[in-house]
Parts: C-alpha cells; structure tokens; sequence
C-alpha cells in the first residue's frame, strides 16, 4: 500500500473521515452543545463551596444525578466510607531573634476593602480555613530555613551547603512538583514541619494583574491541596488496593500511618510568608532561588522562628460518586468512559466545575440523541467522582470496586480543569494519541476553524499538571504522558484501561483558592462559555467514536515505537550514571516484537475485515496485558511498568520507573530486575495481540 493511500485508510480508521453512519451522528451531536446552558449549569455547582462529604457537596451530587437521569442514563449514586481530615485549629506565629511577633496569625483570603464579616464580599462562613488535606497534627517550633520549590535538587544544594534540616521549619513555595513530594522530601530530611506559600513569581503580581483587576493570583490567595503521598497510591489511605465500601468491616483496613505525612504541613499567602522570608538571613540564595517579592532572599537558618500548631481531625466519613449508563446494543460488557469529579475545596468554578459543566452538557447532547433513537453500540458510562482533592480517592475506591468489569473496559476519557483559558492541551496513553489528535480534527474552534488546527497554531503554556511530551513526530502536536493528579490515574496505572485527559488552559492563578469563582471564570476564562461548549463536543465526540467504533482506534505501532525510544533513553541514562553493564537488549528486542505484531495488527485494523470481535478483543488486552502483579517496587499499587508518577516530581510521568528509577537509585541489581520485568509485559502485550490472528 502506498504511503498516502496508507495515511487515508488509517484516518478513516482512526478518525471515522467518511459519511459513515458513525460521522452523521458525530454531525447531529455538535450541533447540540448550548454555551449558554452550560454557563447556567456551572453558575449553579459554583454557588456555594462543596468541599467533598459535605452537605453542599451532597446537593450537588443530587443534581448531577437528576441531570443524568434527565438525559435518560441508567443513574445510581454510590457511596463510600472513606478517611478524610478536617483543620480543627490551625495556628502560625512568627518571631524575630529579641521575641517580638512579626506574624501574629493567617490573614484571611480577602480582597482589598472587604472587612471580612459574614456575608461581606468573597467571605462565606461555610468556607473552611485553607490546609493540606493528609498533613499531621503538630505543635512544634523552630528556625526557619527556605527551601524554594521543595525539589530534590533543592535538598541537595541545602545538604551542599550543609544546613542541618532537623528540627527545621522549611519554607516552600508553591511550583514544578506535587505538594505532597515537598512534604515526603521534607521529612526525609528530618524537618519539624512545613509552610507552602504561593510565590508572586509563579503565580501572583509579577505575571501580570492580580484578582479582582486580573486573572492571576491576589496576595492573601491561598492554594490549599493534598499532600498525601499519592506516588504510593493514591485512594482511601485504610484501604490500598480495595474499594471501601460501606459494609467494609474495620478488620479489612489498614493503618494509614506508614504511608501518609509524619509532620505537619500548612499552607499559606504570599502576604504572610513575606514578613517571615525578609526576616530570614544566612546565606543569599542563588538567583533560580529568588522570588518576586521586593528583596533578596536568603536561605537562613537564624534571625526568625515560627511557631506553627496544626490540629487535624481525621474521620471516616461518607462520599459520593454518580454513574449514570446507556446500555451498548451489540457489546453491552465493553465500556466506554467519561469522568469528572465535583467536588472542590471551595466554589472551584474551574476545579473541577467547568469539567463538570461540559461534561454535563455533553450528556445532555447525547441524550438527545437517545431519545430520537440513537443508542451505543458500547455500553457508555459517565462518572461524576467525589473526594478527588483529598487523594484522587472517589475514583480510586470504585475502580477498585469494579475490578473485574473494567477488564473489559475499552477507554477511559477524563477531564478535571476543562476550562481556564482557550488553549487545548492533551495527554493520553500513546495508544490513543492518533485518536486524540483527530477528534480535535472534528470540533469546531471558537477562534475558527477547528480544535486541531488552533492546537497546533499555538503552543499551550506549561502548567505543573503536565507530564513530559511523550516520544512523536515534532511537527504534530504534541501529547503528554498521563502522570497522576487527576482521576485517570486509576483507571490506566492500576486497572490498564487506556486513558486520555484534556483541557483548554490560560492564565489560572487562582488554582484551589477561594478565588476560583463564577465571577472570576466569567471575567477571565471563557465570558461567553465557548469554551465550555467546545469541551463538551470534544468530549461527546471521544465517547461516540470510541463506542461506535467497529474496529477499536487502538494504535499501538505509535506505541512500540515510544516504548523502544524510553528503552534507548534509560540506556543512555544508565551509562552516565556508570551502570553501562546493564543488559538493555532483551528489552529492546521485546519492544520490536511488539511493534512487529502491531504492524500485522494494524493491517487488520485497515482491512476491517474477519473476526472483529477477536481483534478488538486483543487490542483492548494488550494495555492491561502490560500490568504487572508485583507492581513497582516499594509501591506496588501501581502496576504500570511503562508509566507511573515518579516519586520526586508526583504529577509529573515517569516513564519506564520502575527501570528509571532504579537508575536514579543507582541500584543495578534491582534495575536489572526492573529490566526482566519490563521484557516480560513487552512479551505479554505482543502475545495480547497476536491473539487477534
């Protein structure tokens, strides 16, 4: 076949660019999606903070549920028992070297002119003071050291320059890597406790102009957050592996102790870690260290002390996620999934009310389609999670809970923070990158054109939700690895259930503030919700493919191919670290056998002809045919050997980490153990696929 010839037969495979049956209702489907009802939707989740398991969480659950239904989805509301924390008290005092108090308390999130009062302004009483969820109590004193983002590299040029870190506050700010990694890292290196602040530099004045004049991030704005330790599962902390259901005796948990923060960790505004940083002295940092508040920092220890006490009340308490069905009419058992979380640490106008938003229009489309006689040949599930601040943990216990269905599970589509600007950004597991790329070939763009065609025309910006741009052609765009931080995390590192997750980003500095409000979102995101609406048929579009699909757009030759390229990457990794006599070969000759029967596969793909069953049935178990019983070592929740969160970055992919990681360790024993396993699920997947013949 020739090499154009070739390129038209694989869109019409993995875009559907005919007049099939499959594009009319694709056609019928984007004329649906309303701006204005969506806006009218988001203003509703956003009118009062619904932090998970609370009352206003459980109104909106009931809404999402009664919008399912509407749309004629077979809905249930599942619940479960789950440990969350909740601040009792928190409390920070600052203090120069003769005792006096240069920080006397947190100042509330407020804006300039607000008294603070209930009722007054952004203030509601309901909202609760700003933490990190997972964080211990304590009550503990000490010198203040500044440590920049918290980075490994930083505790390496703290420990160059031998500050002693025990007994130590850090002072962190916000930025590159997962909170709960500053948190790990800091008590590794034997700190007393924590402070995260948001930097003007990263997220504040000096990007431009601050709320309510701007979009980016006022000085009192506190990002909360959860530093559980989700790069060694993410989930209810009592029960790894497990779903927690109501009926779950106590017998079956397990204490939550070994893998959650040991210290105490608070978040705080860049106007009160202000009067803390210019107090510190000891050395000048270098300038990557320095900030933008107006004077040199330095790294201390000396001249300031903080006193901070953290009461933590931890409980199990009840969430709820939403899961509304149409019943596929020719594979009832093969699902096709969308999911978005509702809950949020305050209004969360764009975390997660936008991804809600869409996605709920997106239901609301195609149950216009089902009522004018449309049905999936999939069975289409939508999921509304809860509990996905506090650790990812509504979706974590019902893939758990629905281990053996999602066997058959075709894909998993996620969204989180749909909208904060009008840049598309994708991620996806590679099997699936073709196919993400052509249905932003298929949506409409509010700038014109199309999704695709406005992508690739700008690069997105970098955001810290982001994994490294997989292994692809540089003149396409570019689609990053799935790492953690959001809900697809479950279904493609535990559960091998390929997966994707989009977004259209902009400036977004009131992330997890009190800030990220419907006024906010309508003054700096999307005024109009154009980009609600274009969220909403880029995500009906993805289910209606996928679930119509006859045969899967599964592309594994892109995935061999990124595979052999980490293996060629992690060898030269290897040698620089001096562990040349690593034996990279079988793995690289497992990934060309892969790509070999991905190739054959590949011509069944474009003939569509013979034992479709069978051959979906191969491409659909190649993904979890990778998975590995034992996980990775020393986190075995993870089973993924070709993508996890890495331990030192948390949102950030890893590739290969079990392998990569090992390296990093400069463990060649166990990186050669890592490479066997790796050689073994290359094996597993190539063996998935020849089953097709």
């Amino acid at each position: 076949m020739q090499a154009a010839g070739q390129a038209a037969t694989q869109q019409a495979i993995f875009g559907f660019r005919d007049f099939s049956a499959e594009s009319k209702t694709e056609a019928k489907f984007l004329t649906v999606p309303d701006p204005k009802t969506a806006g009218q939707v988001l203003k509703l989740l956003t009118a009062e903070p619904h932090l998970a398991a609370t009352p206003e969480d459980r109104k909106n659950v009931d809404y999402i549920a009664q919008k399912f239904r509407a749309a004629g989805l077979d809905t249930e509301i599942v619940p479960y028992r789950v440990l969350l924390s909740r601040p009792k008290s928190i409390q920070v005092e600052a203090f120069d070297p003769a005792g006096h108090n240069i920080l006397s308390g947190l100042t509330p999130e407020q804006l300039p002119g607000e008294n603070n009062q209930p009722g007054s302004g952004s203030h509601d009483p309901r909202v609760v003071a700003a933490y990190n969820a997972s964080s211990a109590s304590g009550d503990v004193t000490g010198p203040v050291v500044y440590a920049n983002y918290g980075r490994q590299e930083d505790f390496d040029r703290l420990a160059a320059a031998h500050i002693d870190l025990h007994g130590k506050i850090l002072l962190i700010r916000y930025g590159k890597i997962f909170r709960g990694v500053k948190v790990n890292l800091a008590e590794q290196h034997g700190a007393a406790g924590v402070l995260i602040y948001s930097d003007p530099q990263d997220d504040g004045d000096a990007k431009g102009e601050v709320w309510p004049n701007g979009p980016w991030r006022p000085a009192s704005g506190v990002q909360r957050g959860a530093v559980q330790y989700l790069f060694r599962y993410p989930g209810d902390a009592e029960t790894p592996g497990i779903a927690s259901t109501l009926d779950l005796p106590d017998s079956a948990r397990v204490s939550a102790e070994r893998d959650e923060p040991h210290i105490a960790a608070i978040p705080i505004s860049a106007q009160d870690a202000e009067p803390i940083l210019r107090a510190i002295k000891g050395a000048v940092v270098p300038d990557a260290w320095q900030g933008a508040l107006p004077f040199r920092y330095h790294v201390g220890p000396g001249e300031v002390s903080v006193h901070m006490a953290v009461k933590m009340d931890y409980e199990r308490r009840i969430i709820w996620d939403v899961i509304g069905k149409i019943k596929g009419t020719q594979y009832p058992d093969d699902w096709v999934l969308e999911g978005n979380h509702q809950d949020a640490w305050v209004y969360g106008a764009v975390d997660p009310g936008s991804g809600t938003a869409a996605m709920l229009e997106t239901v609301r489309s195609i149950g216009e389609l089902v009522r004018k006689g449309w049905r999936p040949k999939r069975t289409l599930v939508f999921c509304s999670w809860d509990a996905e601040e506090e650790g990812l943990i509504g979706s974590t216990e019902w893939v758990e809970d629905h281990a053996r269905e999602l066997k058959r599970a075709v894909a998993y589509f996620n969204v989180d923070i749909a909208v904060s600007g009008p840049n598309f950004s994708g991620s996806a597991v590679p099997s699936l990158d073709r196919f993400l790329r052509e249905v932003t070939k298929s949506v409409p763009s509010p700038l014109g054109s199309t999704v695709y065609q406005q992508w690739k025309a700008s690069k997105p910006p970098e955001t810290e939700r982001r994994g490294p741009a997989s292994a692809q052609n540089s003149e396409d765009v570019e689609i990053d690895n799935l790492g953690s931080g959001s809900d697809y995390s479950a279904f493609i590192q535990h559960a091998g259930v390929p997966s994707t997750d989009i977004s259209s980003e902009g400036p977004y500095g009131v992330y997890h503030s009190q800030f990220d409000n419907y006024a906010w979102f309508t003054k700096n995101a999307d005024p109009h919700f154009v980009y609600l609406q274009q969220m909403a048929r880029e995500l009906g579009i993805e289910a209606l493919r996928m679930a119509d699909a006859d045969v899967l757009p599964l592309d594994y030759v892109t995935y061999a191919k990124q595979i052999a390229g980490y293996i060629d990457a992690a060898r030269a990794k290897a040698s620089d670290a001096g562990m040349a006599s690593l034996n990279f070969l079988p793995a690289k000759e497992a990934a060309s056998r892969l790509n070999a029967s991905a190739e054959n596969v590949l011509t069944q793909q474009l003939s569509a002809t013979g034992d479709l069953p069978r051959l979906n049935a191969a491409l659909r178990q190649t993904e979890s045919a990778l998975l590995t019983d034992a996980g990775l070592p020393n986190r075995p929740w993870f089973r993924h050997p070709i993508f996890a969160p890495g331990e030192v970055t948390g949102y950030t992919a890893q590739v290969l980490p079990g392998v990569n990681e090992a390296i990093d360790a400069r463990d060649a024993s166990l990186a050669a153990r890592q490479l066997v396993a790796l050689t073994q699920a290359l094996d597993r997947a190539r063996e998935a696929l020849d089953s097709a013949h």
